[in-house]
């Protein structure tokens, strides 16, 4: 990479580029917000919190500003756009009321006259963070990080510069000098972790690897948020109409490209056909368009490299095996645009049955039974999240215990809710963002005893 460089998903045009970095920038960076943490961390948590919440109030002023050009570089609607950055103001309000209690020191009584714990920053928190949500990625590492007294630095993807750049201006309107953005490239990356003191990535799983090694070398702190391939079980007694509406929406909001998506439907015989057909007519109802046209309801992939890579993933479904019941035509025109697609008879000789589809792409997986279903959510590398839909509830519970993931949802869409942790596991990474767990990721917790 030798510059940061947007392109309009929508038509394919490149809009701006932006150059790489220095090495002598970056230290001069960290040397800087090494200066401002220092001062930040000596601040009390409703201080830091008073100033993080004029970060809402100026983020809330330049919503509209600032979904467009997210919109621009990741090609999402602007209705999505403009709820991902409520959303972040929102986490801001939320860790401002919240974490001046959770971070208070807390007493454990032991045969000392006096022992317990604080809540101590760790320092500078680097963070490697993805093109598809650049302002939620970024807040909902950094606010819980910031308001523990640490300093932020944040290595945007190379494809959201603009939006990134405006983020930043909107944090130093605030008056924070704490968060500052790294424009290097991934030759760079290594320099920039040795020079802090933890890592907060989200990305590939690939991408985790390296950057764990990296950080493994240093011996710094990481929480990874990886892929998902999150499993959409459909039971006998569920409610079809519901689930198969709730698996549209989680399948193709942001065109596909969510980690935490539903992506694939797992069906039992008894409900199989109708569910299928139901949530073909979801399908069918989705409209590809403009992301500022309102009546848009199916964005273009954000690049042209990930839509031949997930168009690859469907041809290589379909020769092994795989029935194609919408979409999987590559479209011709301007822009990034890929039709809503729906692989059925997905079987492991398919790439999509271990890979995670990042895309307008959903894969069904007929179960035998219930126990199979169960076996099917399990059987992939990756353990984000699952949904269960089922009429009984107490046995969702129950099977909910057995699914391999960080979050189990009952008759609903995964999602993220700030007063949950999110995080997941095996090939999905580890760590927790959000809730009170989020807060304690990038903190010492520091025993003192007194005799």
């Amino acid at each position: 990479m030798t510059a940061f460089t947007s392109c309009n998903p929508a038509s394919g045009e490149v809009v701006f580029t932006r150059p790489i970095a220095s090495s002598e920038q970056l230290a001069s960076q960290l040397a800087a917000l090494r200066c401002a943490q220092h001062a930040w961390a000596h601040l009390d948590t409703a201080t830091r919190a008073s100033r993080l919440l004029r970060l809402a109030d100026a983020l809330s002023a330049h919503r509209h500003a600032l979904a467009a050009l997210v919109s621009l570089e990741v090609g999402k609607l602007e209705r999505e756009c403009l709820a991902e950055i409520d959303k972040s103001a929102q986490l801001i309000r939320y860790y401002a009321e919240l974490a001046p209690t959770l971070l208070a020191p807390k007493d454990i009584p032991t045969q000392a006259s006096r022992s317990g714990v604080a809540f101590e920053p760790l320092g500078l928190v680097l963070a490697i963070m993805p093109w598809n949500y650049p302002v939620w990625q970024v807040l909902r590492f950094a606010i819980p990080a910031l308001m523990a007294g640490n300093g932020c630095l944040v290595k945007p993807a190379p494809s959201v510069p603009q939006c990134t750049a405006l983020l930043l201006d909107i944090v130093h309107e605030a008056g924070l000098d704490v968060l500052d953005v790294a424009w290097i490239n991934h030759d760079m990356a290594e320099d920039a972790i040795k020079g802090c003191d933890a890592v907060a990535f989200t990305g590939s799983t690939s991408a985790g690897r390296q950057v764990a090694a990296l950080a493994g070398r240093h011996l710094k702190k990481t929480v990874l948020e990886l892929g998902g391939s999150n499993p959409f079980i459909v039971l006998a007694d569920a409610d079809i109409d519901a689930a198969a509406q709730e698996a549209a929406h989680s399948r193709y909001r942001d065109a596909g490209q969510s980690c935490n998506a539903a992506k694939r439907m797992i069906v039992v015989p008894e409900i199989a056909d109708a569910f299928i057909a139901r949530f073909l007519q979801h399908v069918a109802a989705l409209r590809p368009g403009h992301p500022a046209d309102e009546h848009t309801t199916l964005a273009p992939l954000a690049r042209a490299d990930l839509r031949e890579a997930l168009h690859a993933q469907v041809l290589d479904a379909v020769s092994h095996g795989a029935s194609l019941l919408a979409g999987g035509v590559m479209p011709h025109g301007a822009g990034f645009f890929y039709p809503a697609t729906v692989l059925d008879h997905v079987s492991p000789a398919c790439r999509v049955y271990q890979e995670e589809v990042f895309g307008p792409v959903a894969t069904i997986l007929r179960a035998r039974d219930e126990a199979d279903a169960l076996r099917l959510a399990n059987d992939t590398p990756f353990g984000l999240g699952a949904s269960i839909f089922s009429a009984d509830v107490e046995r969702a519970w129950q099977l909910g215990r057995e699914i391999e993931a960080g979050a189990v949802f009952i008759n609903r869409y995964t999602s993220s809710d700030l007063r949950l942790p999110f995080g997941g596991v095996k090939a999905s990474g580890y760590g927790r963002e959000l809730s009170e767990f989020g807060l304690y990721e990038f903190v010492n917790v520091k025993t003192y005893w007194q005799k």
